[in-house]
Parts: structure tokens; sequence; C-alpha cells
């Protein structure tokens, strides 16, 4: 059993006690944080806390006990794929929107790793018991391209490439309003926003994990067609930080339509976007085993044709 020890600093004095633990503890979330109140695992001065809205003062010393959960164990199950390549070593796959990576808590089940369990009986043994194969992970509502390992020695390679960032991964978002500038870097350390647990921010400096990200213009959007101002854009991940382009970009001031998260509200788009306009678009690699240079492209969405009044072409 896991626990968890916290002083109130004068800057956080006042507050409740669960909104306190949603930030010191932004793992847990913050029904988590209740029920361990309840149960009798949060101390406050040594005595078990009276409720989820006590109130937190200066010096007041906090324990959290997490008991462990059961572990997550993925089954399978018979939902369709569509498969761009797959081989001995590896699966490149083109997630929908609206698919979740892999299962974790409310999520039990109907994801992508549960889908792939049903196609391959080979899959390296991931991050845990509920991430076989997964080497990186895509958002719920982004589409496009992820890659699958289906052995260790291929899952070691690849995550090799991301961590040395030899892996070439380009986005196609549709983003609130013009740029001036119509390519450009957003070099912006990312961490964990301060209020809300389930939103990352651009931190200040010396603070977060550095996040850098290239964009350029493909197309601009006009008012008279679709309600607002908006951009194709693509964009470059130089790192691999939680919601990276969707932090960025409404750093620059361009959020993406439809990111109700990072976005605001979308009524005012036609027509108006069902999730976050983001599509992992371009996925280049070298093949864990042969040392192949490959290079997939993801063809858009519907969602995405609907706005354009052009399909834009990859470049090298």
């Amino acid at each position: 059993m896991e626990t968890l020890e916290f002083e109130v600093s004068a800057d956080r004095a006042g507050g409740r006690l669960d909104h306190f633990l949603c930030e010191s503890a932004p793992h847990l979330s913050r029904s988590r944080i209740q029920s361990l109140i309840r149960s009798g695992d949060v101390l406050l001065n040594a005595r078990p806390a009276a409720k989820p809205g006590e109130t937190v003062r200066v010096h007041d010393r906090i324990s959290l006990r997490e008991p462990p959960r059961p572990p997550l164990r993925a089954e399978p199950e018979d939902i369709a794929l569509e498969i761009i390549f797959e081989d001995a070593d590896i699966i490149v796959v083109n997630k929908p929107a609206g698919l979740v990576t892999h299962p974790a808590v409310g999520h039990a089940e109907g994801t992508l790793v549960n889908a792939l369990l049903h196609h391959s009986a080979a899959l390296s043994g991931g991050t845990g018991a509920e991430r076989p194969g997964i080497v990186h992970r895509l958002d719920k509502d982004t589409s496009g391209l992820i890659v699958i390992a289906k052995n260790d020695a291929a899952h070691a390679a690849l995550a090799a490439q991301f961590v040395e960032r030899t892996m070439e991964k380009r986005y196609l978002a549709l983003a609130r309003g013009w740029p001036r500038v119509e390519s450009g870097s957003i070099d912006a350390p990312i961490a964990r926003h301060r209020h809300e647990r389930k939103k990352m921010a651009v931190a200040a400096d010396g603070h977060g994990r550095a996040a850098l990200t290239t964009y350029r213009l493909l197309q601009r959007l006009k008012p008279s067609d679709i309600g607002l101002a908006a951009s194709l854009l693509e964009c470059r991940l130089h790192s691999g930080r939680t919601h990276q382009i969707r932090v960025h970009l409404k750093h620059l001031g361009h959020p993406i339509l439809g990111d109700t998260l990072y976005g605001g509200p979308v009524s005012d788009v036609t027509p108006r976007p069902r999730r976050q306009m983001l599509h992992a678009w371009i996925l280049a690699f070298t093949h864990p085993r042969t040392g192949e240079a490959l290079r997939f492209v993801a063809p858009l969405p519907a969602d995405f044709l609907a706005y354009l009044d052009h399909v834009p072409a990859p470049t090298s």
C-alpha cells in the first residue's frame, strides 16, 4: 500500500481537502480521492478526515493511503480495425476518433487493445497487462496512425526511436483563426494544470517538461464557408507530451476546433464538430528488425473533409 504525505502551505490553505488532494496527487481522480476519504484512508493531522469538504489550514499534515486496485487485464473483442500495414513485428493502424487506445479506469473494454487481442495472438508485453503492444498512444478523440509492437524486441526498438526523437509524427489540425505567421515553432514547456487535473498547460519558466511543436499553414477556411475564420495546420511533434498539440495551439491563440477541454464552445462552427479536429496524418520510422525506412499516410476522415475545399498532399 502506497502512502503519500503532504503539508499545507500558506498559499494553499483555506480550500477543500479533496481539492487540495486533486492538485497534490493528479494521478487520482476526484471521485477516487473522495472515496478514499470516506473509507478512512486519508488522515488529517493523524486522524481520519471527516469529509471531502473539510477545510485545510496552514501546516496541516495529510496522509493519503492508496490501496492497490485489482490489475486491469484486457480481453479480446471483435472490433473492426483499419490496418494500414502488418508483418511479423509491427501493425500500423488508422485509429478512428472515439476509440480509446487501451483499457483504463472507466474504459475497461471496447478499446484498441481489445480489438488487437482479437486480431492477433502475438503482441509485445507492452507496459502492463492492460497495454499489450502499445508503444505510444493517441487521445480518444484523435484519429489517425498508431504503430503496435508484436514482440518485445520490436517494442524496445520502437520505444527507443520515440525517446531519441527519430520517429516522424505529423498531424493535421483544424484550428480557430488564421495565424499571423504561416509557419513557425512553439517551444514551451508543458505541465499539469495547477487547478484542473484533466488539463495540461504551458508552464512558467523553469517548470514543466520541454516541448516543441512546429506548424505550417496549409489552408485558410473562410467565415463565409464554416461560420468563422479557421486554419488547416500541419503540426510536427518533436517531443511527446500529453495533449501537446492541443496545449500548444491554445497557447498560440488558435485552439483546435471541437476541443471542448482547451478550445471553448463549438456552436459557431458549421458543420458543428463532434470531437477535437486532430488527425495523426503521417508516421515515419525505421523498421525495428530490418532497418528499412517506413512512411505511412492516413487518409483524412469524413469529418475533416467536410471543412476542406481540397485535400492536402503530403510533402517530404
